[in-house]
């Protein structure tokens, strides 16, 4: 999870919103990291898990991220969770939930829907202070 909160920096840097995510290997490589970058790029799907998902596939060759792990800074939306499920992400771990966006739990539980054709596992508060902090000052900052 540092790696991905270190990611959500960068992207706080950029002035995007910090959300940061990384994908692992069933063994904890780094298959593919990144951030949020819909500013930057002009893009609406720019969103940290969905960039780490598209370079992962084109690395691996595969659509299919079976086997691997996705952290990520803050719950994903519903946009990001239908990918995680078409891709057949294993597990996937965040800090925070989003109680306006959030389709792991919050607003909406995608990840348990038995109608859904995967359900990848879900751990949730890892290291969530400084995941839930980092966009709070974000946000925070951007109305003073």
């Amino acid at each position: 999870m540092g790696l991905a909160i270190a990611e959500a920096g960068k992207a706080r840097d950029a002035g995007e919103v910090p959300i940061g995510a990384v994908l692992v290997d069933r063994d904890e490589r780094i298959v593919a990291l990144g951030h949020n970058q819909t500013i930057g790029r002009c893009d609406a799907s720019a969103h940290a898990e969905m960039l780490v998902i598209r370079k992962a596939a084109w690395i691996l060759k595969n659509y299919r991220l079976s086997s691997t792990t996705l952290y990520v800074t803050i719950e994903p939306c519903i946009m990001c969770m239908g990918a995680i499920i078409h891709a057949r992400i294993a597990r996937l771990v965040f800090g925070a939930h989003d109680p306006k966006w959030g389709a792991a739990g919050s607003l909406y539980d995608m990840a348990h829907d038995p109608r859904l054709n995967h359900q990848p596992e879900l751990t949730s508060g890892v290291c969530m202070a400084e995941c839930r902090d980092i966009i709070q000052v974000f946000f925070r900052d951007k109305r003073v």
